[in-house]
């Protein structure tokens, strides 16, 4: 038996299979690799962050290291916003209906004026009637 990644095979042949631990598995190849489900890459970075090794995970899920960063940092900052929010209490539901009715007012009053202008619009006086 002949291992044809090794022996006889050209550069490219070689490189192609470098860190390969046996015969190409199916969805290997980075150009057909499939995305990945968002509890997948959640698992991913709970696992880096629970110590394991960058470059091992990358290599076991077949993603560069740069773009499990990216879902580390995503991971995160998704986290801590999620902490900045405070709970809606009662001043909440007031604050909405003020900003409500002052956009009504607000909304009334730019009718109001469009319609003065329209009416003034050409008339500096009102016209009166002439006395028979």
């Amino acid at each position: 038996m002949t291992d044809t990644t090794t022996r006889g095979a050209g550069p490219v042949e070689r490189a192609q299979h470098a860190g390969d631990d046996g015969p190409a598995q199916a969805g290997s190849d980075p150009r057909c690799r499939q995305r990945m489900s968002a509890k997948r890459k959640q698992s991913a970075v709970l696992r880096l962050l629970r110590g394991e090794d960058l470059e091992l995970v990358s290599r076991e899920l077949r993603v560069t290291a740069a773009e499990l960063s990216a879902w580390r940092d995503a991971f995160l900052s998704a986290g801590e916003a999620s902490l900045k929010t405070r709970p809606a209490d009662g001043r909440d539901v007031e604050i909405a209906r003020l900003k409500a009715k002052v956009g009504d007012l607000t909304m009334a009053n730019e009718l109001l004026d469009a319609k003065i202008e329209r009416m003034e619009t050409g008339r500096p006086l009102a016209r009166r009637r002439s006395r028979p």
